[in-house]
Order: structure tokens, then sequence, then C-alpha cells
């Protein structure tokens, strides 16, 4: 498989994962026993279980990954090595690497106040008769600035559960308006982790993606805004938020300018976790050995997504050898005469990997090499399919009552899943949304060679 080859301003342009050869391949269903093993140890051992987190992932993966090797064509050695391949390839290693970058930073902005800092800055702004609103514009900023839903959820939905305890609005209103806001900045964030898989499995540049995401997105957000202002306008009490320390805030907004401006993923959470790092010495809330600690507790922390994507990898490229993925094109696209009909496969495909894991980043990590086919064969821009993917992956990740994100935001307000479903606003439009996008050809695509970096 072809390395890096250096690409304009020093960016290197890496082969979408994994190697576009499945067209070499004679379509086999057979091939796609081990995704159906992983869903079926998963999903339906979760189902059993009554909770979608009993079953490991990595164990879901780890035995599809046996029976991927097993069904494989050659020798064990060809085999073993074909898996290799894949869980090395390229992409895989780059997206482990960025993984590792963004955990370090996170903990280390936590380690030094600056997600608390951040989250009463939002709360300060906010006017005192627009709570409602302002908790979801507050999540937004804090799930943009952070690349997190689930951890802006964490920080969020105490504050906002206080708040409606002061305020007598409806905890349940209150906790998804955190949660449609929280959906909002993962799906738009440069540093999520659902932005970072379908960037570099579709082979774009983050911002390219990041402007396309947000004029489709950003209509519906407005829209959830103002149902939210309607909701919310009758509470006139407010919330008393606690000190905010200006300087902890500049490594979000740090990262924030940089990757607006370009730069390279890699540098800009790099740069954002040192930046932390030394306003936290200098501050006296980090010591060295504190701040080392931090950055090795992060990294710790996104050790079973690192070890999922890495045996997702040599899955899918185990399954694209046996012509696994050349059999789904061919079902996905056999009505499909035309880009609206293969932008809606790409839809259906990551909405259904979505449902079955209950985790956007891992339904992008399956659904993302078969997308670039697709997209490839109907000539579909890449930062297109890398919002289309990325969309709705957060879509369903945003409402099914199974994820981590509402069952978080459920457990830390003492609510149901299930009441606070009826009042998230953003996730349902942002599907609609999207499919009135592709329907419609908004907004206009554009093929261009820089949309081929992937900065």
């Amino acid at each position: 498989m072809r390395g890096p080859t250096p690409a304009k301003r020093g960016i290197f342009i890496m082969n979408p994962l994994p190697s576009p050869a499945s067209a070499q391949t004679k379509p086999n269903a057979l091939a796609l026993i081990p995704l159906w093993v992983f869903l079926t140890v998963y999903l339906v051992v979760s189902i059993a279980a009554g909770d979608f987190y009993k079953m490991p992932i990595t164990v879901a993966f780890a035995l599809s990954c046996v029976v991927a090797v097993a069904m494989g064509r050659g020798t064990l050695n060809q085999r073993i090595e074909d898996f290799c391949r894949g869980a090395g390839n390229g992409n895989i290693m780059l997206m482990v690497l960025i993984f590792i970058l963004a955990g370090a930073f996170a903990q280390t902005t936590k380690a030094m106040g600056a997600v608390d800092s951040t989250v009463n800055l939002t709360l300060w702004l906010l006017p005192k008769n627009l709570l409602v609103p302002g908790l979801f514009l507050a999540a937004c900023f804090v799930s943009l600035s952070v690349g997190t839903s689930v951890g802006t959820i964490v920080a969020l939905t105490p504050v906002a559960a206080g708040i409606a305890a002061k305020t007598g609005l409806t905890p349940a209103l209150v906790a998804a308006a955190v949660v449609s806001g929280a959906m909002f900045g993962d799906n738009l964030s440069f540093i999520s982790d659902t932005t970072i898989v379908a960037t570099r499995t579709q082979g774009c540049r983050m911002r390219d993606k990041f402007r396309t995401n947000l004029r489709i997105v950003l209509p519906f957000a407005v829209l959830t805004l103002l149902i939210y202002f309607v909701m919310g306008r009758h509470v006139s009490s407010g919330y008393t938020p606690g000190t905010v320390n200006w300087v902890h805030v500049l490594p979000y907004l740090g990262v924030l300018a940089s990757a607006l401006a370009g730069v390279h993923v890699m540098v800009v959470l790099l740069g954002g976790t040192l930046l932390a790092g030394i306003i936290g010495l200098l501050s006296g809330d980090l010591t060295a050995w504190s701040w080392a600690g931090a950055c090795g507790t992060g990294i710790t922390a996104m050790g079973e997504l690192i070890v999922v994507t890495i045996l997702a990898g040599g899955m899918l490229e185990m399954i694209r050898l046996n012509g696994g993925f050349a059999w789904i094109i061919r079902k996905m696209t056999a009505r499909a005469a035309s880009v609206r009909g293969a932008e809606l496969s790409i839809a259906g495909l990551v909405s259904f990997a979505n449902l079955c894991t209950a985790n956007n980043t891992i339904a992008l990590i399956m659904a993302g090499p078969i997308a670039k086919e697709i997209a490839s064969r109907f000539k579909i821009p890449a930062n297109r399919s890398a919002s289309l993917l990325d969309i709705f992956s957060c879509f369903v990740q945003g409402m099914i009552p199974y994820g981590a994100q509402l069952l978080m935001a459920a457990g830390l307000a003492g609510l149901s899943p299930i009441s606070i479903m009826q009042y998230l606003y953003y996730p349902y439009l942002l599907g609609l949304g999207a499919l009135t996008a592709i329907w419609l050809g908004y907004p206009k695509k554009k093929s261009s060679a820089k949309s081929k970096e992937n900065a």
C-alpha cells in the first residue's frame, strides 16, 4: 500500500481507508459474515442484557476479527499479513496519533481549569430571561471547543438541572437543550472524533468539511434556538455562574483559531496542549508532574477508541479483500441512478451502522471506507461525503435513547432518556435538514484539488 505523498504547503495526502481496490474483487455477500458477527455479539447481547454498555465493544470487534482472518484467502500467514496491513493503514495510524493528542489536550485543559472557566464564561454571558436558548448556545460553544458531546453533557447537565430547580423550568427541556447543543458542536468541532474520522476516511481537509457542514446545519441550529426561546421565555430568574478565569479560556480559543486558519490538526492539538500546560504552570494550577499525569490520563482514556480503530481497520480490510465492500456498493447503488440516490445510500449506511453500535465514531469508522467508494463512483466531492457522514451519525446518535449522550444526560438530571427525547429539536431538525440538502443538492457541490488535502 502506498505511503503518504507530499502535497502543497508540506501537508500530506493519505490514502483513504482502505485502499480503493474493491472494484477488483468479485462481490461476495458471505464476506460480510464478520460484520454480522460483530453486530450479533454487540447488539443482540446488549439488548438481551438491557444495557448497551454491558458488552465491551473491544471484545465484539476482537471476535469479529478472528472470524475475518479465518475466512480470508491464502495461507494463515498471508491472512494475518492482510489483516495487519489494514490495521496499520496510514489513515488508521494518523487517527491513532490524533486521538492520543486529543486525549492529552482534553485532560490538560480540564486539569488546569479551562473547562470550568469556559462553562462559567458561557453562562455568564447569558441573558437572565433566556436560559433555555442560552443553555443551548452554551452547549454549542463548549462542545465546539472541547470536541466531545459527552464531556459537554457531563459539564453542563448538572448546571442545567440546578437552573431548572431554581426557576421552575421543565428538567427534561433544559437537559434536551444541553444534549442538542452538544451534538451541534460534536458535529462541527475540529477536534471531535467524528470530524477526524469523517475527514480522514473521505480524504478531505477539515475546514472544507466544516464549511460545507455549517451551511447545511446552521439554519436548523437557528431554528432550534428560536424554538427554545419560545418554550423558555417565561422564566425571569437567573443562575449565578462561578468565577471566570479569562486566561484559562485561551487554549480553546487558540485551538479554534488555528484550526479555522487551516493548521494541521496534529499541530493544533499539540500547540493547544502546550499552551494549556504553560498557562497551568504559570498560574499554579499545574505542576510539571500533574501536567504529565494529566496527559497520561487523557491518552489512556482514548485507549478503547484506539484499540477499536485498529481492529476495525484490519477487519474492514479483510471484508474488502473478500468482496464484501463490492457487494454492499453494488446493492446500495443498484437503484441509485443519480448523485442524489448515492448520497441517500451514504446517509442510510452510516445511520444503520450507528443504530447498531450506538457509537457515532465507530459507525463512521465502519461506514467511511464504503462511503468513500460510493462517493468516488458518483463523483461526490470528499468534503460533501464527509459532511453527510458526520451529520447523519450525529443525527442518529443524538436521538437514540440507548446512546451515551442521552444516558449520561438522563443519569445526571435524574430523568429517563425517553422523557428528554420529546424536546430534542436539534437532532430531529438536523436529520430533516440533511435530507432536504440532499434533495435540493445544497450547498452547490464543488470539486477542488484542495478538498483532497487533509489539514
